[in-house]
């Protein structure tokens, strides 16, 4: 059955002159999709685009640019035709707050990520003078817990060694003695390190580290080096996938018997072993590439407080300190 002139339509549409081929149906047709396609000028859509279009987003890190568009796409569907007009207005703030809410009875934490996106991208707008206000500046948080107080204990190291399969070694020990994190370990190249000192460049923060290699990590790196590749590698001698490394290294931790701290634990572990080991909070810093103030942060929350070697060290400087009575 052949199609006559004027009988098709893009979905919710206009009908098209002529028949699919024809330069007037295409042309139609292309027209067509792009009006329905741009967001219409003065709404949120319009921003949520540009955002995604900006020297911003694209130096986002590959893993964040893809949790974004997840959020994204769900603040497209509730206030993709928000007017932008309304974001100066008192009400919108509770308005947004209200959709943090709803989504917080399922999960607190994804409801805080999308707050926390749509804060980011309505403040991008408004250093652009693309709006005049940012209603989600000061939303605060409806997920209060931090993970800065799960460190891996010595025995933990040591269980894992013991049950794990011998590739998944270097990954603990290279974190340990690096405090970096998941993504930028399975990328690092083995270019980056030359007998001495690992460099790498932060996928998350873009800030520049170079790590002095430690004897137990460079006993470990230096029989395995070569010219090229990734350093950590699976069983086959392929590079980890995200995916791949977080469904092996949870498999090992079970097998282990370690449930309470994840491979994520382990840059908050690195900066807690440095500072027992006398370092000073800028020294830290230096290798893991957190900033002081995180540092601090990590420090204040973990078991630094609850830790009896530094309670009896500070016992002993007293009671040296202290003069002998007579």
């Amino acid at each position: 059955m052949s199609c006559t002139n004027a009988t098709l339509s893009p979905k919710g549409g206009p009908r098209l002159p002529g028949k699919p081929g024809d330069p007037e149906f295409d042309a139609a047709y292309n027209a067509a999709h792009s009006t329905k396609k741009a967001p219409a000028s003065g709404t949120l859509q319009s921003i949520l685009n540009g955002f995604q279009e900006s020297t911003d987003w694209h130096d986002l890190a590959d893993r964040t640019q893809s949790d974004y568009i997840k959020l994204i796409k769900v603040i497209e569907q509730k206030f993709g035709t928000f007017p932008l007009s309304a974001l100066a207005d008192q009400r919108t703030k509770g308005v947004f707050l209200a959709w943090r809410d709803e989504r917080a009875l399922k999960s607190r934490r994804q409801a805080d990520y999308g707050w926390q996106v749509l804060a980011r991208i309505i403040s991008w707008a408004k250093d652009r003078g693309l709006v005049v206000a940012n209603p989600c500046e000061k939303g605060g948080r409806t997920y209060r817990t931090t993970r800065n107080e799960f460190v891996w204990s010595d025995a933990d190291e040591a269980a894992f060694l013991a049950s794990a399969d011998e590739h998944l070694h270097l990954p603990l020990i290279l974190a340990l003695w690096t405090g970096q994190r998941q993504g930028d370990l399975l990328r690092l190249a083995w270019m980056q390190y030359d007998g001495h000192y690992i460099r790498l460049k932060q996928g998350k923060t873009k800030i520049n580290v170079t790590i002095p290699v430690g004897a137990p990590l460079k006993a470990m790196l230096d029989p395995l080096r070569q010219k090229s590749g990734n350093v950590l590698v699976n069983s086959y001698g392929d590079p980890w996938t995200s995916d791949g490394f977080r469904s092996s290294w949870g498999k090992a931790c079970r097998a282990a018997g370690i449930f309470n701290v994840t491979f994520n634990d382990l840059r908050g572990t690195a900066v807690t072993r440095l500072a027992l080991a006398g370092c000073t909070e800028a020294e830290i810093a230096t290798i893991t590439g957190h900033t002081l103030r995180e540092v601090r942060s990590i420090l204040d929350s973990n078991y630094l407080k609850r830790d009896v070697a530094l309670a009896e060290s500070a016992i002993r400087k007293l009671e040296a300190r202290t003069k002998s009575p007579n």
